[in-house]
């Protein structure tokens, strides 16, 4: 039996590429990560695992659901080949962006690595988190 898909956030500010862009492209680099435990997340991404897409600086909120579409490689952006990437493709926008403050007025959301980690670009996010996510999203599954 295959392994449940993970579910993970990455955080993009709209002004630089928000998920309007990742549609119209339709995949992208997910690269320029720095920090050495969202680096470490990005290596542990598999094809197929779930991304909620949240748009940082002024939305403050997920906005859609994206996938892996490439596991980690070296970052194209780094030139001392230290960091990877992952190839990122778009699933769909949300229904409903689940704003911030929604997600902190949650409280099966209290737990979440985002709050206590949340200079990270990127984020695991545990089925059940990803399951109320969803329901506020007006998702019925990823």
């Amino acid at each position: 039996m295959p392994a449940a898909p993970s579910y993970w956030l990455v955080k993009s500010e709209p002004a630089k590429y928000a998920f309007a862009d990742l549609v119209r492209d339709g995949e992208t680099v997910w690269d320029g990560v720095r920090n050495h435990q969202a680096a470490i997340y990005l290596r542990a991404m598999r094809l197929g695992d779930t991304l909620f897409y949240y748009h940082s600086q002024q939305d403050l909120a997920v906005v859609g659901l994206a996938t892996v579409s490439k596991e980690a490689f070296i970052d194209p952006s780094d030139p001392a080949g230290r960091f990877v990437a992952v190839g990122v493709a778009p699933v769909r926008a949300f229904a409903h962006p689940v704003t911030l403050a929604a997600m902190k007025a949650e409280p099966a959301l209290a737990g979440m690595k985002m709050f206590r980690q949340f200079r990270l670009s990127v984020i695991p996010v545990e089925p059940e988190e990803a399951k109320v996510i969803l329901g506020l999203g007006g998702e019925a599954a990823a």
